[in-house]
């Protein structure tokens, strides 16, 4: 196998992966890797392509992280990937500490709150008004996961910060207009505005 198509056989299993052709990918990155057994890109992608097959939720993430990587150098981003790889035991957990890390760095740097501190702070028995208007004053808080936005969203609605949660929704529906969830709860606001005008 020449290097050309070395390289062909490599954009053909990553285009097919980013179709969500998990098999066809994995065949590929296997074929290159039979091939070229030091092959750290189509090794990283067989080992994705698993993952993406047994239904990890998170192989599709760490396969755009690792493109991403690879436009800045490919040498580090297949180095950095294969230890992501190795550290990990397929795990979305694990997934999550490895993206988990940046993200608290980037809360420091932008000033910004961790829906799941947030949530802590509500738990240890917080009014919820009163801590989301200190922190709407000094930073903003992030929310990475969708479950945290549709719950954010309720205890607005439900704590009278209905404009503040229709902008939410708005901005929401704007992305993902077919959500069932999000046009549920904007049912509910504005059914809410009608009961109070």
């Amino acid at each position: 196998m020449s290097n050309i198509s070395k390289h062909k056989i490599l954009d053909q299993a990553k285009e097919s992966f980013s179709k969500e052709d998990y098999k066809v990918a994995l065949e590929k990155f296997a074929e290159v890797l039979q091939n070229f057994p030091n092959s750290k890109e189509a090794y990283n992608g067989v080992i994705l392509s698993e993952m993406a097959m047994s239904g990890e939720g998170g192989a599709e993430a760490l396969f755009d992280y690792y493109e991403i990587l690879k436009e800045e150098d490919k040498e580090e981003a297949d180095s950095i990937m294969s230890e992501i790889l190795k550290n990990m035991d397929g795990t979305i957990e694990q997934l999550g500490k490895v993206f988990a890390q940046p993200l608290r760095e980037r809360l420091e740097y932008e000033d910004g709150i961790l829906y799941s501190d947030f949530q802590k702070l509500l738990d240890e028995g917080g009014d919820f008004k009163e801590i989301f208007e200190n922190i709407m004053f000094s930073t903003r808080v992030i929310i990475s996961d969708r479950d945290d936005f549709i719950d954010f969203l309720e205890k607005l609605i439900e704590h009278d910060f209905a404009d503040m949660a229709l902008s939410y929704l708005e901005n929401a529906l704007s992305v993902y207009p077919s959500d069932k969830l999000l046009r549920k709860l904007l049912k509910k606001l504005a059914k809410g505005k009608e009961n109070n005008s």
